[in-house]
């Protein structure tokens, strides 16, 4: 199948930000967009999302580690059997 290129237009900081998100997802803007354009013409729909979790900050990292910290300092240690670990895991990594 032949190849054409495309011009799309858009504001230089969203491309900014667009390239810097496609890099985090692994991928170049030219497949991001082309992902996109199958997805669509598939679906016959816009069917998905694809998204970055916001980072925290330095400084939020910080407060939380200080926090924690100060707890176990406190002897504020919790007693947590191996399902209730994994529990935690699981949502975690389900956000």
């Amino acid at each position: 199948m032949s190849q054409v290129s495309m011009t799309v237009r858009m504001d230089s900081q969203l491309k900014t930000v667009f390239e810097a998100l496609c890099s985090e997802f692994g991928m170049s803007v030219n497949t991001a967009i082309n992902v996109f354009a199958r997805t669509v013409v598939q679906r016959r729909c816009i069917p998905f999302e694809i998204r970055a979790d916001r980072k925290k900050s330095v400084a939020e990292r910080m407060a939380a580690f200080r926090n924690m910290r100060e707890w176990a300092e406190n002897g504020n240690t919790p007693e947590l059997t191996l399902e209730e670990i994994n529990e935690e895991i699981d949502k975690t990594r389900n956000k």
